[in-house]
């Protein structure tokens, strides 16, 4: 389980940063920053946070909802920054997901000190000194909570695109390459929302 072992190595405000999204052939991707004000947290976080692909979609729905009670009430600070599939095609995945982590961290009230990231890479011109974590998801109570905040943002976000965009699965694959995705590619085409830069994308506007 995650704790504030990461965290307490400062002595100052930290915030979590993760990401949802990179993998998808559809959509943006998010990324969350979370800071844990006094490395203090109601006992339903402290016991409930863990990355949240280790949790079930009603659970991360109810932790998201919990952590947004309690910035409400003044004991953490939420940032959530995207980018667009335009962004994601024009840049890249990776440097896509760099601009949403350092958006994510200038939506929050005050820039912090530090981050602690989730993987191994550091975002270039970042806001504020990083310490990259390898799966700091299940390690990091501030980086669990940022990606807890980044999937749930990102499926709900994925579920209107369902909407507008019915036939492709959206709303249950989150953009990634199911059967019922590649039906709807198949019978469709490829939306404005569809990534043309990644291979199966490309592959199947090449065949078309």
């Amino acid at each position: 389980m995650p704790d504030f072992y990461f965290e307490n190595k400062y002595d100052c405000e930290v915030a979590g940063i993760d990401e949802a999204g990179r993998g998808p052939w559809a959509g943006p991707v998010v990324a969350g920053a979370v800071v844990i004000k006094n490395r203090c947290l109601c006992d339903e976080l402290l016991n409930g946070l863990d990355d949240s692909k280790k949790l079930s979609a009603a659970k991360r729905e109810k932790l998201y909802l919990k952590l947004f009670e309690e910035q409400a009430a003044g004991n953490l600070q939420i940032g959530i920054g995207e980018a667009s599939v335009q962004e994601i095609d024009e840049l890249n995945i990776l440097q896509a997901t760099f601009l949403a982590m350092r958006r994510a961290v200038e939506k929050l009230p005050v820039c912090p000190s530090a981050a602690l990231i989730d993987g191994n890479r550091t975002p270039p011109a970042f806001p504020c000194a990083c310490q990259t974590v390898i799966k700091g998801d299940s390690l990091s109570l501030s980086i669990s909570a940022a990606s807890i905040v980044a999937k749930v943002y990102r499926d709900r976000l994925m579920r209107e695109l369902g909407e507008r965009y019915p036939g492709y699965g959206f709303e249950k694959n989150a953009g990634y390459g199911t059967a019922a995705h590649i039906e709807g590619l198949k019978k469709q085409g490829v939306t404005p929302e569809h990534r043309r830069s990644y291979k199966p994308i490309k592959e199947f506007m090449k065949q078309k």
